[in-house]
């Protein structure tokens, strides 16, 4: 992995954090990603002249996706509703470079080198305990928390490699990016209407200057994702990609004056060694 690419999946990483830390408007989950999503498929919609339209095997590719990003978050929303932020997010994203670190190898052929996969295994380390001991919660989460938990982890993974082989497919990583999330905000749009009806576009109305903010940012981040996927093996983009939790640690403590537990510390340094890890690799 080139300088170039890993700093710009580690400003994508922060931007990650942000937007995580924007949404916290006053609607419910599945309102909130609903019009961050509508919020990305709007400013994609207005890049859609600058770029080359897909063909053949891409739009494939780019269906799938959507499909697999319209699950994934339909299954946060869900971990969300049985679980709180600190149990779900750390567990939904500390599993899914693991998997998909296993999809590349399977699926893509794509086999990382030794010094590599060490490096994410510490990343996912960090993560995990992260989820498990640092949390200022001392309620255990539930079996349904878990389990929607690692039902997103699954759409994680299965999305970032779709992803990594539609963006090499496509006339360039742009193209593929703003056709997947023109499609990813109409679709999201449309389920919120038919599952809430008019109410939701009264509810969202107010906040839609956050849902362009989060858009702007998520959008962003994906963005450089993708491209770095088509530049740097897709596994450890997906690794180094879920350091947001490091910086979402720091937003923490220096934002929300969140209390830094040696548990929290200890994480952070392995999620820390991972990314030195995956630079020196």
């Amino acid at each position: 992995m080139t300088a170039t690419v890993f700093f710009a999946v580690l400003a994508a990483a922060f931007m990650h954090a942000g937007w995580n830390a924007l949404i916290k408007i006053r609607l419910d989950a599945f309102l909130s990603i609903s019009l961050m999503s509508v919020g990305m498929g709007a400013i994609s919609l207005a890049f859609l002249p600058f770029f080359a339209v897909p063909a053949g095997w891409t739009w494939v590719w780019i269906g799938l996706s959507a499909a697999l990003h319209i699950g994934y978050k339909l299954f946060l929303v869900s971990a969300y509703r049985t679980g709180d932020l600190g149990q779900v997010y750390p567990l939904a994203r500390g599993t899914a470079p693991l998997l998909t670190a296993l999809g590349s190898a399977v699926l893509v052929g794509e086999v990382v080198s030794l010094p590599t996969g060490v490096a994410i295994a510490v990343l996912c380390l960090g993560i995990l305990l992260m989820s498990v001991r640092g949390s200022s919660t001392t309620v255990n989460p539930s079996r349904a928390t878990v389990l929607y938990a690692l039902g997103t982890s699954g759409f994680i993974a299965a999305y970032t490699l779709v992803d990594g082989v539609g963006g090499r497919s496509a006339p360039s990583a742009s193209s593929y990016t703003v056709w997947l999330f023109v499609l990813d905000g109409l679709a999201m749009g449309l389920i919120c209407l038919a599952v809430r009806g008019r109410p939701a576009v009264a509810a969202v109305l107010p906040a839609w200057r956050t849902g362009l903010g989060t858009g702007a940012l998520s959008l962003g981040a994906y963005w450089i994702i993708i491209w770095a996927m088509t530049q740097a093996p897709i596994a450890a983009v997906a690794a180094l990609r879920e350091s947001s939790i490091l910086f979402a640690l720091v937003l923490s403590a220096l934002m929300l004056k969140e209390k830094l537990t040696g548990w929290r510390i200890t994480a952070g340094v392995l999620i820390l060694a991972g990314v030195a890890g995956l630079r020196m690799a």
